[in-house]
């Protein structure tokens, strides 16, 4: 792999309000726009989002774990854990073996937060991170102990929001 420079940086986007995804994957238009190698993993996410089609359209390497089912934060069933850590792995994996420029690993915080995927085994990726990866976490919540980690850090606030007043996700625009 080619070395780009100026990569190898964390980033964490977070918050209660919509745009973390949105942001991370405009990162990786931009990024794509001048050749960069890049995949993102969705940890969660398997319903038919607008972005998956696109994605493949850019070169951009996406690989899905979840299910259709909304995962209950209580009581988690057991495909959430194996889906979950199967995704882990993966990033495990493409960091290990190189090969991308940007890796976005989106709603692995949520994951952690709903005890999917134990803290110590992100920790435990992020410092085997290639120096020259840049790497982005997404998720509504983040263990503060990942933002030491982080260059850089957004939080993403819900100020007003249309489901406010009763409006039902769009396609194109919330998925």
């Amino acid at each position: 792999m080619k070395k780009k420079d100026n990569l190898g940086l964390i980033h964490i986007y977070t918050g209660r309000g919509k745009g973390k995804t949105t942001a991370a994957l405009g990162l990786a238009l931009r990024a794509a726009g001048h050749n960069f190698k890049i995949a993102i993993i969705h940890f969660m996410k398997i319903w038919n989002y607008g972005e998956v089609e696109s994605l493949g359209k850019l070169g951009i390497d996406l690989f899905r774990y979840g299910t259709t089912e909304l995962i209950d934060p209580e009581n988690p069933s057991p495909v959430d854990f194996e889906q979950a850590n199967k995704a882990l792995s993966k990033a495990e994996e493409l960091i290990k073996n190189g090969g991308y420029d940007i890796l976005i690993l989106d709603e692995i915080t949520v994951a952690i937060d709903f005890k999917l995927i134990p803290l110590k085994r992100v920790v435990d990726l992020l410092e085997k991170k290639p120096d020259n990866l840049e790497l982005v976490l997404t998720g509504r919540t983040c263990p503060e102990e990942l933002f030491e980690w982080a260059d850089l850090i957004s939080r993403i606030d819900e100020i007003k929001h249309p489901f406010q007043k009763g409006l039902v996700a769009r396609k194109g625009i919330e998925f």
